[in-house]
């Protein structure tokens, strides 16, 4: 879990920058205003913080990113008290929300409830882009590592 918000404080300060990396952007004074460093000039009322966060997050492109940490955030609340318990979110990767699952009891049940909980998911945090959630059964170790993996029965196939 921590890896995840490394990457995403990582990715957030890399965006940060490189949309603050231009030179300012100066408006043109019209003959009316009053300077923009007096007390009674332009855009000097004071604005709700959840505004002007709300507008900082829509300009740097963080939206989905916020609303996949609620959905990490809310996981307790969103699936309940008894599947929280035996569950535990790993992450998202690819619009695909991992959950790992503590038996394969549940993690059957809940690949059988997949349709209802993407619906409501869908529904509830409609900019998260999540597209599908992927339940998994603890098991045995992988032999598969990777993105790049290849199809086969991989170091297996060496003894016969």
């Amino acid at each position: 879990m921590s890896e995840l918000h490394e990457n995403f404080a990582t990715e957030s300060y890399l965006r940060a920058k490189s949309a603050w990396r231009g030179a300012p952007q100066r408006r043109r004074r019209r003959k009316n205003d009053v300077a923009e460093g007096s007390a009674f000039g332009t855009g000097r009322d004071p604005r709700p913080l959840a505004d002007v966060l709300t507008g900082v997050s829509i300009d740097m492109g963080w939206s989905a990113e916020i609303e996949q940490a609620r959905v990490l955030g809310e996981w307790a609340e969103f699936a309940g008290g008894a599947t929280a318990e035996h569950t535990e979110v790993i992450g998202i990767s690819n619009g695909v929300l991992q959950i790992q699952c503590d038996s394969t009891t549940w993690a059957t049940e809940l690949r059988r409830l997949r349709g209802e909980m993407l619906t409501r998911l869908l529904k509830e945090y409609p900019d998260a882009e999540i597209r599908d959630l992927r339940f998994l059964a603890p098991g045995a170790p992988s032999w598969r590592h990777g993105l790049r993996s290849v199809p086969g029965r991989g170091p297996r196939d060496t003894y016969g």
